[in-house]
Order: structure tokens, then C-alpha cells, then sequence
């Protein structure tokens, strides 16, 4: 049995043939949104594995709510927000197996903000991947998503000021980290580094 395919569809009427689990438009839907989602699931993820289970997880969750998506508002932002919600879901599903001292809070300063500028958006994700589910979950959704220490409190049920803390901790850990290039790229040459 062949099924035939719409050659041209508009966004209302995909939603509505995935509101009605249409497995061509669930696919067209998910082909068309898997990259940008993949990037938002990479930044909260250890890896591409987890990445993919994140990101598969927070499809599930699109198709079994996209009845409740409201036309006239952006699909892509309803389905990043589904995405952002999995990844922390998923981090609260971590962070329980798990237990670490987050509440110690210290000072640090940046000596080299330039690091940022010199390194590739690879070099970026990795070192972002490289730090604790705890620091990337808050240094995503303040500096990436813009929330409040108010609102990633409440979603990460922890405090104002534990948020805090580790958006520091995260932002010293990925200056470390790119500063020395040391998280698998090799070292930098001292010629290459910028003068101070």
C-alpha cells in the first residue's frame, strides 16, 4: 500500500495532521526541526548520546501535546521550549542519582574574556558538555535561554543564590577550559595566544 504525500503543506495543516498522528507529517516535522533541537539538546547534554535520548524524549512529548500548540504563535519556540523543559527534566532525573556540594559559593574573575572569541563553536559545545549536569543546566538557561536566578531556581528546585554560585562556577570552569584548550584539543603554541 502506497500512501501519497502532500507536495506542498502549510504549517496548520501539518500540526493538524500530526493533532491526528499521521506518521508522514510527524516525520516532515521532525526532519525539519531536528537540527536547530539537536543544538539546543547538545548544550544541556555530557554527549551526542545523551543529546539524541534528550532530544527523541522532547519529540515524544511534541507529538503527544501539539494539539495544545496555539497558531499565530512561533511553532519553533513551542517546540525549543519542550526541548529546554526534557533537558532539565532529564537533568533532574540525573542529578538525583547523584549528589553533589553545589551550595559553596566563591568569588572569581576572568583574567582572559578574549578566549570565547578564539576558539570554534566546537570547541564551545565541548567544554559546555565538559561541565557538571548542575553548572551546564544553570549557565544554559541564564546566559542561553535568559532566565532569572529566580525562575532556574524554580525549575531546578534549588535556591537564588545556588544558582548563582554555579553560574559562576560554570562560567571559571569553560574560561579554564578554553583558556588552556587542554579538554582534547592539545595545547595552544605560547606564540598563539593573544598578548596581554
Amino acid at each position: 500500500m502506497t500512501i501519497a504525500l502532500p507536495l506542498e503543506y502549510d504549517e496548520k495543516s501539518l500540526i493538524t495532521a500530526c493533532a491526528q498522528q499521521e506518521r508522514w507529517a510527524q516525520k516532515v516535522l521532525y526532519e525539519e526541526y531536528y537540527s536547530r533541537m539537536m543544538g539546543v539538546c547538545l548544550r544541556y547534554s555530557n554527549d551526542e548520546e545523551e543529546a539524541l535520548d534528550i532530544l527523541h524524549e522532547g519529540f515524544i512529548k511534541v507529538f503527544k501535546h501539539i494539539k495544545k500548540y496555539q497558531p499565530g504563535t512561533s511553532l519553533s519556540a513551542w517546540i525549543r521550549r519542550i526541548m529546554v523543559n526534557t533537558a532539565i527534566d532529564y537533568y533532574r532525573k540525573s542529578i538525583r542519582r547523584r549528589t553533589e556540594d553545589i551550595e559553596q559559593a566563591y568569588e572569581l574573575s576572568a583574567d582572559d574574556a578574549d578566549a570565547v572569541s578564539q576558539c570554534t563553536e566546537r570547541e564551545i559545545l565541548d567544554a559546555v558538555q565538559q561541565l557538571s549536569p548542575a553548572y551546564r543546566a544553570v549557565f544554559n538557561l541564564y546566559v542561553i535561554e535568559g532566565y532569572s536566578h529566580r525562575e532556574i531556581a524554580e525549575m531546578l528546585d534549588i535556591t537564588e543564590s545556588t544558582s548563582r554560585s554555579n553560574l559562576v562556577k560554570a562560567r571559571s570552569k569553560l574560561q579554564a577550559l578554553l583558556s588552556s584548550r587542554s579538554y582534547g584539543y592539545g595545547e595552544e603554541d605560547e606564540s598563539d595566544r593573544p598578548n596581554h
